[in-house]
């Protein structure tokens, strides 16, 4: 991977993180078309370092709300912030369960597998076209929903299937609001990603070896700038659009990328 490769990547993981489409999965696939020859564990490097990128711009898009959130849970009581704080803990768990005892078959994914990219979008399609036909409601998300969206983003650690596609429909398809959805979606893959990179540096597991610093800065410079400037359209996107429009993109680079993978065997 060179530095322009980086800078592609690193673009398409920013516009694509906000959006119900796998940002893992095209960046395996960004790799593939590339020509991208690194190993698993390095492609997976690469990864987490533009998910952190896009993590910290959620972070600043989302600044206000996360500064709720803190004040509320320094004033020592059962309120809103720490009931939210309370469930993202909570829906954190599968991942965190995941990450700790599948650590090594979840690298094995990510090794630009076009072929497993690509049925992945496609369950990613099936998801958001369901939920697209549930109804909207006012509802919150309450703690045992809060568990079982965090299984879904537990799968979601699989490339192709969409991290906030998941995560939504799961929140949709149990009757919450599609906007209230959305919000619990972004800030709940905050602490996640902060846990994954500080697991990983204490671990030493985020290696530079081989000449490949600049790769990594460039793609997360280019990741979190897009971020900043996808984030903020792109979750009234989410909010405000019918999901059967990204089930439709989903399903039609599914098939591509199947029909890519099978034509290079």
């Amino acid at each position: 991977m060179n530095n322009l490769d980086a800078l592609l990547l690193g673009i398409i993981q920013g516009l694509t993180e906000f959006l119900p489409v796998s940002s893992s999965g095209h960046l395996e696939l960004g790799k593939a078309i590339l020509g991208d020859t690194s190993v698993p564990e390095e492609s997976l490097m690469f990864t987490v370092v533009v998910h952190f990128a896009t993590a910290l711009s959620t972070i600043v898009v989302f600044r206000k709300d996360i500064w709720e959130i803190i004040t509320g849970l320094f004033k020592f009581k059962w309120n809103e912030e720490t009931q939210f704080s309370t469930k993202i803990i909570l829906s954190m768990l599968p991942a965190v369960i995941v990450g700790l005892f599948f650590e090594e078959e979840l690298e094995a994914l990510f090794g630009s597998n076009i072929l497993l990219v690509g049925c992945m979008l496609i369950v990613t399609a099936i998801l958001l076209w369901m939920a697209d036909k549930a109804k909207d409601t006012q509802k919150k998300v309450s703690f045992s929903n809060a568990f079982v969206i965090g299984v879904s983003q537990a799968v979601a650690m699989i490339p192709g299937i969409s991290r906030s596609g998941a995560t939504i429909s799961t929140s949709v398809l149990l009757g919450n609001d599609k906007s209230k959805a959305a919000r619990f979606s972004f800030l709940m893959v905050i602490p996640l990603i902060l846990g994954k990179i500080a697991k990983d540096i204490l671990g030493g597991d985020l290696t530079t070896e081989g000449g490949n610093i600049s790769v990594l800065i460039i793609g997360f410079l280019a990741a979190f700038i897009a971020g900043l400037f996808a984030c903020t359209w792109m979750i009234k996107l989410v909010k405000k659009s019918k999901l059967s429009w990204f089930a439709i993109y989903c399903l039609i680079v599914g098939l591509i990328a199947i029909g890519f993978s099978l034509y290079n065997r």
